[in-house]
């Protein structure tokens, strides 16, 4: 097992005799002495610097992970060393978690393990697809290449990941905002004009009488819809990781939705492009370049046509006849698919595909945001101007009562 590093504080001489002062990361105080005498330095003091009693662990974001490929990307074409890359990247994080990770990648690394294999230590951060692509590179001698690549993909990736959350924060939010108003309206608003009701002695109407129960039925079990709420947002996430068959049921419908439907299934198809491609330029053979993209796509029911497909082209089934069949990819993407088959450039005219599908995207996300503006107003009115007039109904009616 890898022994974690920490970090030390060093006053040292360096090859001129003049004194340097900084921090490094080992293993051990040894460790940290023979790293600097390494380097070309004479040290004089070395101690472990003191961490605070309890620091919080901050979560290593995809989006860090996705600027350490560039970094790592731009710094090998520079023709920087290996481990040196990684130095270099260290110095420049903020996160502790990041810090970590990166170091103990850079010792496994100086312990002898190849770069994939050091990645593949951290699965949760580092994918087999990941492991995979910068195996192939170290394996055909052209690491810094596969680093540009691998660069480009995860950027590519997280910029669709940002959108679709761009798309469907914004709803989302006004949901939520429209339940927490109503809730309040319900529990704190109705019940005075209940009171005031109560006073005319007249029979309600049927839309006042129906939001003052609901009304009393939030109040006393209010606990009982959160619980529910709660609840069935749990439970769905949790079907959705325990049972394939609910995932892509949901995953189906969610590419049915009006509007969003359309920007998922060009998502969908963008990602399923973008990681094609990458993996056969790597040199990865298609049948196995199938096996990442399917659990690259981001839904159950394109990564289920990927598995046909993948089971197809093994019997000898062109791949453009093979994604027709799934009858999932519009006729663009199989037209294009069989042109690149054709003329021996299919991944180049899948990164075309992804560049397309990510560009309807954009268009489709800003032309979203000008769209959901009336409709959520009107949804707004709607819930709130429900609650108003029918609390204000009663009052229309006070001229006949007195």
């Amino acid at each position: 097992m890898t022994k974690s590093l920490c970090i030390y504080q060093y006053e040292a001489l360096d090859k001129n005799g003049a004194p340097i002062t900084g921090e490094i990361s080992a293993a051990s105080l040894l460790a940290a002495k023979t790293i600097l005498i390494k380097q070309g330095m004479t040290p004089k003091k070395v101690k472990k610097k003191s961490q605070p009693l309890w620091q919080p662990s901050k979560r290593i974001k995809a989006a860090e992970i996705c600027s350490f490929s560039r970094q790592m990307a731009t710094m090998m074409s520079a023709g920087v060393p290996l481990v040196q890359s990684f130095e270099i990247t260290i110095k420049g994080l903020e996160n502790p978690s990041m810090v970590k990770l990166i170091s103990d990648i850079k010792q496994s690394v100086e312990g002898g393990r190849s770069f994939s294999e050091a990645l593949a230590q951290h699965p949760k951060h580092f994918d087999e697809l990941y492991c995979n692509l910068v195996a192939s590179g170290e394996n055909s001698g052209s690491l810094e290449e596969m680093l540009n690549r691998i660069a480009l993909y995860k950027e590519k990736s997280e910029s669709i990941k940002k959108k679709i959350k761009k798309a469907l924060f914004y709803p989302t939010a006004v949901i939520i905002v429209a339940v927490v108003v109503t809730a309040i309206l319900l529990i704190k608003v109705v019940p005075q004009f209940e009171s005031m009701f109560m006073e005319f002695g007249s029979e309600l109407p049927a839309f006042t009488q129906f939001v003052v129960n609901l009304s009393k039925s939030v109040q006393s079990t209010w606990y009982l819809y959160l619980f529910v709420s709660v609840g069935s947002v749990l439970g769905i996430k949790r079907l959705q990781q325990t049972s394939p068959r609910f995932k892509h049921r949901v995953d189906k419908i969610m590419l049915k939705l009006p509007v969003v439907g359309k920007i998922l299934e060009k998502a969908c198809i963008a990602r399923f492009a973008r990681t094609l491609s990458t993996t056969f330029a790597a040199g990865v053979p298609l049948v196995e370049a199938l096996d990442s993209v399917a659990g690259a796509c981001g839904n159950q029911l394109f990564a289920d046509a990927t598995w046909r497909i993948k089971d197809e082209v093994t019997t000898g089934t062109q791949m453009q006849v093979a994604m027709r069949n799934t009858n999932v990819f519009p006729n663009m993407v199989v037209q294009l698919t069989a042109i690149g088959e054709e003329s021996g450039s299919l991944d180049a005219m899948l990164a075309k595909v992804a560049d397309i599908y990510e560009e309807e995207v954009d268009l489709a996300i800003d032309s979203l945001s000008s769209l959901l503006e009336p409709l959520i107003m009107a949804f707004l009115g709607v819930i709130v101007g429900g609650l108003v007039v029918a609390m204000y109904l009663p009052i229309f009616k006070m001229g006949t009562v007195v």
